[in-house]
C-alpha cells in the first residue's frame, strides 16, 4: 500500500511542476502582426490591443528562428531603438533610419533553441512596432560571400514605398501652379516678384487679401508643405506631437498629406484672427492688415522652393537620407525665418520697431509662432 502511494506521488510531482512551467506559445516562422506587452499586475505578457491598452515603450513577440535559416526583418527605428533576443541586447539604432536585420545572425553562437522572445524597446518613446515586417530574401552576390559571418546593420537603401504617390502630388502641384499663372497672370506676378519696386509692393499691400487667387495659392502652398512634411517625416516617425493629436494610419499616405495640408491652411487663414486680437490688445490695429498681407505674400513666395526640395528628396533619399533630411529642414527653417524678416521690415517702414511696445507686439505675433513651428516641424528630437 505504501509503495503504491509513493508511486502515485512520484508520478504526480512532475505533472504539477510541468503545469506551472512558463512555456511560450508556438512561435510562427516569421514576424506576425500581434504584439505582446508586459503587465506588472499579472506579471506576464498579454496581447497588445491598440484601442484598449496605453502605448508602451516595450513590445514583445515570440519568434521561431531555426538554425542555419535566415530570419530577415525590416523596420523603421528612431535613434536609440533597441532590440533584445531572450533578454540579450542584439541591436541599437545609431541613428533614425530604416533598417533590415537578419535575426538568425544576431543570435549568440551555439544557440540550440528555436523559440526566442523578441523585444523592441525605446528608452523615451513608444517604438513604431507597426513598421516591423518580414523582409524579402536578398539576392546572392559575390560580395556577400566574402563578408564576415556577423553582419553589421546599416540603413536600408531602398526607395520609399510611397514615391509614386509623392510624384503624383508633385505633378498635381506643378499643374496647379501652371494653370493659375496662365489664368491670373497679373496677380500671380504681383505676388511672386519678390524684388519688385516700391510702388508695386505698396500696390499689393493695399489690395484685399482674401481673394480667390490668394485662397487658391494658399491651398497649393499648404499642399506643398504638407507633402514635404509627410515625405520627410514618414520614414523617421518624428512628428510625435502631431501624430498624437491626429491619429492617421501610416499606410494612408494620401490621407496624411491632406491632413497636414489642412493643418497648414488652417494656420495661415486663422492667423488673421490672431493678429486682429493681438492688434487690439497692443492698440496697433492699423498694422494688422498690412502685416497679414506681407505674411501671406512672403509665405507664398517662399513656398515656390518646396517642390524643388521635394524633387531633391525623391532623387537623393535612397543614397543620402540624412543629408536630405538636413537640407529639407534647413529650407523650411529659412523659409519661416525669411517670412518673419520681411514682415518685420514692412512694419519697420511704417513705424519704428525700436519702440519696445511694437517690438513686443512683433515677438508675440511672429517670433513666438515661429519658434513653435520650428519645434513642431524641424526640432523634433
Amino acid at each position: 500500500m505504501l509503495s503504491a502511494l509513493s508511486l502515485l506521488l512520484g508520478l504526480s510531482r512532475p505533472a504539477a511542476a510541468a503545469e506551472y512551467r512558463p512555456l511560450p506559445p508556438p512561435a510562427p516562422t516569421g514576424l506576425g502582426s500581434d504584439w505582446l506587452i508586459y503587465t506588472p499586475a499579472s506579471n506576464k505578457l498579454v496581447l497588445y490591443l491598440p484601442g484598449y491598452h496605453a502605448p508602451a515603450r516595450a513590445y514583445y513577440q515570440w519568434v521561431n528562428i531555426r538554425p542555419g535559416q535566415p530570419f530577415r526583418i525590416t523596420f523603421t527605428a528612431r535613434q536609440q531603438l533597441t532590440l533584445f533576443l531572450d533578454n540579450q541586447l542584439v541591436f541599437r539604432a545609431p541613428s533614425t533610419a530604416k533598417y533590415t536585420l537578419d535575426l538568425a545572425e544576431l543570435l549568440p553562437p551555439g544557440s540550440k533553441t528555436t523559440t526566442h522572445l523578441l523585444c523592441v524597446w525605446h528608452p523615451e518613446q513608444s517604438p513604431n512596432y507597426a513598421s516591423f515586417a518580414n523582409a524579402a530574401a536578398p539576392e546572392p552576390t559575390a560580395q556577400r560571400a566574402k563578408g564576415s559571418a556577423r553582419w553589421l546593420p546599416q540603413p536600408r537603401l531602398t526607395g520609399h514605398e510611397g514615391e509614386n504617390i509623392f510624384l503624383c502630388f508633385l505633378l498635381l502641384i506643378g499643374l496647379l501652379y501652371g494653370a493659375i499663372r496662365t489664368i491670373y497672370r497679373p496677380g500671380f506676378a504681383r505676388i511672386y516678384e519678390l524684388w519688385s519696386n516700391a510702388a508695386g509692393e505698396q500696390n499689393f499691400l493695399s489690395r484685399p487679401t482674401i481673394t480667390w487667387l490668394n485662397l487658391l495659392l494658399v491651398l497649393i502652398f499648404s499642399l506643398s508643405l504638407g507633402l514635404l512634411i509627410v515625405a520627410i517625416h514618414t520614414n523617421v516617425q518624428s512628428l510625435v506631437l502631431l501624430r498624437r493629436l491626429f491619429a492617421v494610419s501610416e499606410s494612408g499616405l494620401v490621407l496624411r498629406v491632406f491632413t497636414y495640408a489642412l493643418l497648414v491652411a488652417s494656420f495661415v487663414l486663422a492667423k488673421v484672427v490672431y493678429l486682429s486680437l493681438m492688434g487690439y490688445i497692443f492698440n496697433v490695429s492699423s498694422l494688422v492688415l498690412v502685416q497679414y498681407r506681407e505674411f501671406v505674400r512672403s509665405l507664398l513666395f517662399m513656398g515656390l522652393f518646396l517642390p524643388i526640395v521635394m524633387l531633391l528628396y525623391l532623387v537623393l533619399n535612397q543614397t543620402w537620407p540624412e543629408g536630405v533630411l538636413w537640407v529639407s529642414n534647413g529650407v523650411v527653417s529659412l523659409m519661416l525665418m525669411a517670412t518673419v524678416f520681411r514682415v518685420a521690415r514692412t512694419l519697420h517702414r511704417r513705424t519704428s520697431l525700436l519702440n519696445l511696445h511694437l517690438f513686443s507686439y512683433l515677438c508675440t505675433t511672429e517670433i513666438i509662432p515661429l519658434t513653435v513651428l520650428l519645434k513642431l516641424l524641424v526640432i523634433t528630437s
